[in-house]
């Protein structure tokens, strides 16, 4: 019996490419809160050689706001993503000068009033058709007391010969609020005492002595709420800006705008720092400065919540290495893993009595699994250097990557109950690699087990993890070797067991019952992917998924059924593939689909989750509860069908009058990411009580209980 796991590469390499999804788009799009348009800018038409604007109109009705490059303390920047004519490109957003917009304990960047977003357009030389077909898909966050995630597709056309010019005092004023950039300014800062110590010189005559505000392009570095110690030294502005005490960057160069009041324009400068940047936590214990600092709040500016002191500074990187350990061995527990463990079993009973090919065999999967966890740890921290929002899981917040696995899964089940064999569609040097290389094959189930485990979250590594993430990539490195290590300890442990292997049963007729017994789990992994899927992407998608998975398993059939000669399976085989490519010809475009993103609205007494709720609720005296949850999750989808839906702690919830939140990270959410690292967390399941008034929450532990979530009810004020 051949194992499945030598075909890991090949099968996620079916689902390569996407589309983008199907709209009905037009010039304008409105809401209650918003009201969009796509403008051009085109006085001498569209010439070609020359560069045309385009830009997205944005008019909020009064106290709507939506958000620039750097949201601030939450909130999401506004996306475009075109559609052009070959050979025709687009630029940047030139983002106009940002405001400030305080709520609560928060800073926030943002927008609001009447808005343009410019972006210049380049027209090729050879461009020589009647008229420029443009279209946009545009995403927004707009937020008042509350956030309302929205989009729209919008599409234009522009004649090439007549001049497109009536808005054009929309980007006067939008090109006039643009930062400029000065030929003698010049910015430099060092990192001491819990602040970026920042000096600027070259700025505007007219703004010596005025009070500036100073706006980062980089996010997770300043405490945005506190205000800058600032003074002027004859012509330099000098400045300490607090850092934040949940800082996840640490960069050498920071852009920044700064302005002054009644300035129209800011004056865009590059931050050179010099020193090391300490590590996160050496922050919160400086003291912070400002209007935050004065008022006592401990919202962003706050100590660490009790249940994150594992990921300040104080918990070192021994505890945070045996922590690691620890949550890896607990991993085997969870069970998105049962899968894998099922597997490991079948292998177990193949080789009973052969001492030497299982201990081989546990060193070959360990290395398998540590060796994986230290690819996706190294992935995850470089994106997050590249500026990326991320958070541990975040492969399965792509549907593309859900429907990859739910194809691997369904192939591995088909082998395990003998529907075909890889061995009968393989060329005779492939098919018998498993047997000329059997550390190879244990080793990819090490990987097979890091793929499916990866996005579940054990006690212990939480604090691990939400700690690694603000680690020098050496040591955070180390911290995710040691939860490989930890996975693989047990299964490391039974192989080098003298005892276990003579009490297996002796390889024979039997096996074949239990490799079919096997395929069950298998197809149970199936059914949450698909069910994960359909979260993501909507019933379209997970419709075009199962026929894709039909026409996948007749493929395998075809080539691999034993019973076929040779001249069927090639007849079978192109059939097969014929239907497969038609099949993900249906199934690509679907995983783009944002249908299921209305599936994160109010589900009975829970409501979506935004910082600026929580800040609300708080501050008018009410409890708040947040459930940092992903379909992709299953332990978060354990707690939510037991604990969180137990009558006592619905009783205790409505007692208390507490607000249930949920915060859905089953699609990427860089707010919900923001907000994670902030509580010193990188993963799901997070469950987070914040008290009246204000101030740090409590962190629950991943495996919820109800006498522990009434207990942290009953302690509120």
């Amino acid at each position: 019996m051949r194992r499945p796991s030598t075909l890991l590469a090949a099968a996620f390499a079916l689902l390569g490419c996407s589309a983008a999804s199907a709209a009905s788009p037009s010039a304008v799009v409105v809401t209650p809160q918003v009201r969009t348009e796509l403008v051009v800018h085109a006085p001498d038409g569209v010439v070609p050689g020359r560069t045309i604007a385009l830009g997205l109109l944005i008019d909020h009705q009064p106290g709507w706001h939506t958000y620039w490059k750097n949201p601030g303390d939450a909130g999401l920047p506004t996306t475009f993503a075109w559609t052009l004519p070959a050979g025709v490109s687009a630029g940047e957003i030139a983002w106009p000068t940002p405001q400030r917009v305080p709520l609560g304990p928060l800073m926030n960047y943002g927008y609001d009033g009447r808005l343009l977003l410019p972006v210049p357009i380049s027209i090729p030389p050879g461009f020589a058709a009647e008229a420029l077909e443009i279209a946009l898909r545009a995403e927004w966050l707009v937020c008042k007391d509350i956030c309302i995630p929205e989009g729209g597709e919008f599409a234009l056309r522009v004649p090439a010969r007549a001049a497109s010019a009536s808005h054009a005092a929309e980007f006067d004023a939008a090109k006039a609020a643009i930062p400029v950039t000065l030929p003698d300014a010049a910015a430099s800062a060092e990192v001491a005492a819990g602040a970026l110590k920042l000096r600027v010189t070259g700025l505007p005559p007219s703004w010596k002595g005025r009070e500036l505000a100073f706006f980062p392009e980089v996010g997770g570095v300043i405490h945005n709420a506190a205000l800058p110690r600032a003074r002027w030294d004859g012509e330099a502005w000098l400045a300490e800006l607090p850092l934040d005490p949940q800082r996840s960057a640490g960069p050498s160069t920071i852009p920044a705008v700064l302005t002054a009041p009644g300035a129209i324009a800011g004056v865009q400068i590059e931050v050179a720092v010099a020193g090391e940047w300490p590590a996160v936590g050496a922050a919160a214990a400086a003291p912070s400065s400002g209007a935050a600092a004065s008022a006592g709040q401990d919202g962003a500016g706050g100590p660490a919540p009790p249940g994150a002191a594992a990921a300040s500074g104080a918990l070192g990187l021994p505890l945070a290495l045996l922590f690691a350990v620890a949550g890896g061995a607990l991993l085997n527990l969870m069970p998105c893993v049962f899968p894998v463990l099922s597997l490991k079993v079948l292998g177990f009973a193949q080789h009973a009595g052969e001492r030497a090919r299982l201990l081989a065999g546990g060193l070959a999967y360990a290395a398998g699994v540590v060796v994986s966890f230290l690819a996706l740890a190294g992935l995850l921290l470089a994106l997050r250097a590249g500026g990326e929002q991320l958070g541990w899981g975040f492969q399965l917040q792509s549907p593309l990557v859900v429907a990859a696995l739910a194809a691997l899964f369904t192939i591995i089940g088909l082998n395990l109950a003998g529907v075909f064999e890889f061995g009968q569609m393989l060329p005779d040097r492939l098919a018998t690699m498993q047997l000329r290389h059997p550390l190879a094959d244990s080793a990819l189930t090490g990987v097979l087990a890091v793929a499916v485990a990866a996005p579940c979250t054990a006690p212990f590594m939480g604090a691990a993890l939400g700690f690694a993430v603000t680690l020098p990539a050496p040591q955070a490195l180390a911290v995710f070797g040691a939860l490989g290590i930890g996975m693989a300890l047990p299964y490391l442990a039974a192989s080098a067991w003298p005892a276990l292997a003579r009490a297996l049963p002796r390889p024979g007729p039997w096996m074949a019952t239990f490799k079919g017994l096997m395929a069950f789990p298998m197809f149970a992994t199936v059914v949450w992917l698909i069910w994960v899927l359909g979260q993501q992407a909507g019933i379209d998608a997970v419709a075009a998924l199962l026929g894709t998975l039909v026409a996948l398993a007749f493929l395998a059939w075809g080539l691999g059924g034993v019973a076929h000669a040779r001249r069927t399976r090639s007849a079978l085989g192109g059939v097969g593939a014929l239907l497969l490519a038609a099949a993900l010809a249906w199934t690509l475009p679907a995983l783009r689909s944002d249908a299921g993103a209305a599936m994160a609205a109010a589900d009975g007494d829970w409501q979506p989750w935004s910082a600026e709720r929580v800040a609300a609720a708080t501050g008018s005296g009410q409890a708040v509860f947040v459930d940092f949850t992903a379909a992709w999750c299953v332990t978060c989808q354990f707690n939510k069908r037991t604990t969180l839906a137990d009558a006592r702690v619905d009783a205790a919830f409505a007692e208390r009058r507490v607000l249930r939140l949920r915060a859905d990270w089953t699609r990427r959410d860089d707010a919900i990411t923001a907000e994670l690292a902030r509580l010193g967390r990188s993963g799901v399941p997070v469950y987070a009580l914040y008290a009246p008034g204000g101030g740090a929450p409590t962190l629950l532990s991943e495996i919820l209980s109800v006498d522990e979530v009434r207990g942290a009810l009953a302690a509120l004020p």
